[in-house]
């Protein structure tokens, strides 16, 4: 028996008096489903503009938007590549080596390189440290599929 069996609709909320107000619950939980149903479009495309802004960290010794390489090689298409592949870039032995290990840039493998490149690929040539905040990471992932073409 709940609180309000006694009372009738007396001191019960409009939304859960019986009849007409139940109706208006099933009409917001509808629409509150189909704004959530909507969201992810948008969530995806704030990532891609802040792993783009991030991405500006890398950019010194990456393209993302050609496939030139610079100190770095180009990332241009990376998401799905092999380890290790990209044309005209010299790459380290451990590199090469874990490509041909079948090492492929896949999210979580960039997930984990991204984060602690040193510890994903020991001895790679790349210098830099990783990204320490994991949105950061997922947020840059998400630019790179973006430009993966």
């Amino acid at each position: 028996m709940n609180r309000w069996s006694k009372l009738g609709d007396i001191g019960r909320p409009q939304c859960l008096r019986r009849g007409r107000g139940s109706s208006y619950v099933k009409y917001l939980f509808v629409g509150a489903t189909m704004v959530l149903a909507l969201l992810p479009p948008v969530v995806r495309a704030q990532d891609i503009e802040g792993g783009k802004a991030v991405f500006k960290k890398c950019a010194a010794c990456h393209n993302a938007d050609t496939e030139a390489n610079k100190v770095g090689p180009s990332l241009k298409g990376v998401v799905g590549r092999t380890a290790g592949t990209a044309l005209g870039y010299s790459y380290s032995k451990a590199m090469k080596d874990m490509g041909a290990a079948g090492l492929v840039w896949d999210e979580p493998n960039l997930m984990e390189y991204l984060a602690n490149p040193k510890a994903k690929v020991p001895a790679n040539k790349m210098g830099f440290p990783g990204l320490k905040n994991p949105d950061d990471v997922k947020n840059v992932i998400a630019y790179l599929k973006s430009v993966s073409g």
